[in-house]
């Protein structure tokens, strides 16, 4: 296996655990309470980060981290957690597979880096698989979680794209990168816990349970291989790998929920996953010519 790959197969194990917090937030946590799971899922595992990685920020990655933190963090987790609540997981779930046109748009604004056509098509692509993956005829659609998810995937996005654009502080490596963040978005989602919710109610087993397995497994191990990743991948490309978060949340549900699938859901689960693979493929760099190099060229195409 070669490094490039192993790369690749490494963070997309993130959006995987990103993909089962669906069922973990219907089934092992207090509902309606999106602020105390945002804010319980980001602060330990920050400060856990923080004390394994031994590095606190430095000059100008304070404010970094803090705008990343706020993005990735605060506004995503928060906004997450609302859309869970509010909508079925599916409709969730497809609000947040836009997320791949997010950031071909935003790579446009902030890195003034040309998207190719194929990349819109591979995007239009992921979502209109997700739809057929996730979606019921019974489905619902509130105002408020519909705002929370498409909210969501374009602070996150944002948020990919800044990552990219400032780069891995200078002696710093990915699990201090996503713990100040993360701590800098638990203590932001802070003072909401108490101000718009009351409060940390009592917990049963069941919640600290699943608060555990959120922190542990799907925030710090899985914010520290996305953090890896988005140093060594392109950002469109990686943006494409959170697509197998809906489309574990359906497997999800099919293995744990009694869930069944259709076969026009096993055709969306191909097209999603197809545009998924595509777009690795190609962001995959070609083999040198023997052609003199042309030009550098105004926009470069990622």
């Amino acid at each position: 296996m070669n490094r490039s790959t192993k790369d690749l197969l490494l963070t997309a194990l993130a959006p995987v655990m990103w993909g089962t917090t669906y069922y973990v937030t219907t089934e092992f946590l207090p509902a309606d309470r999106p602020f105390l799971s945002a804010f319980l899922r980001a602060l330990p595992a920050g400060l856990l980060l923080i004390v394994l990685s031994r590095r606190l920020p430095r000059g100008s990655w304070w404010w970094k981290s803090g705008v990343i933190g706020l993005l990735n963090i605060a506004v995503f987790f928060a906004l997450l957690f609302t859309a869970t609540f509010r909508l079925p997981g599916g409709v969730a779930a497809v609000l947040g597979a836009v997320g791949p046109l997010v950031t071909a748009a935003m790579t446009i604004l902030v890195l003034h880096t040309r998207v190719p056509l194929r990349t819109w098509l591979l995007g239009i692509a992921g979502v209109t698989g997700v739809a057929m993956v996730v979606l019921t005829a019974q489905a619902r659609l509130d105002l408020v979680g519909a705002l929370a998810g498409v909210g969501g995937a374009v602070s996150m996005s944002t948020a990919v794209v800044l990552t990219k654009k400032w780069g891995l502080p200078e002696g710093a490596g990915p699990a201090a990168l996503a713990g100040w963040q993360l701590t800098a978005g638990g203590l932001l989602l802070g003072p909401l816990v108490f101000l718009a919710e009351g409060g940390v109610p009592a917990l049963t087993q069941t919640n600290v349970l699943g608060y555990l397995y959120l922190t542990l497994v799907s925030t710090a191990l899985g914010y520290w291989l996305w953090f890896r990743g988005i140093g060594r991948l392109s950002v469109v490309p990686l943006s494409f790998l959170g697509l197998l978060s809906p489309l574990t949340a359906a497997t999800v549900g099919w293995l744990l929920a009694g869930e069944t699938f259709t076969v026009l859901q096993t055709a969306g689960f191909a097209a999603a996953l197809g545009a998924t693979l595509l777009a690795q493929l190609q962001s995959r760099p070609k083999a040198p010519a023997a052609a003199p190099a042309e030009p550098p060229r105004v926009l470069a195409r990622v």
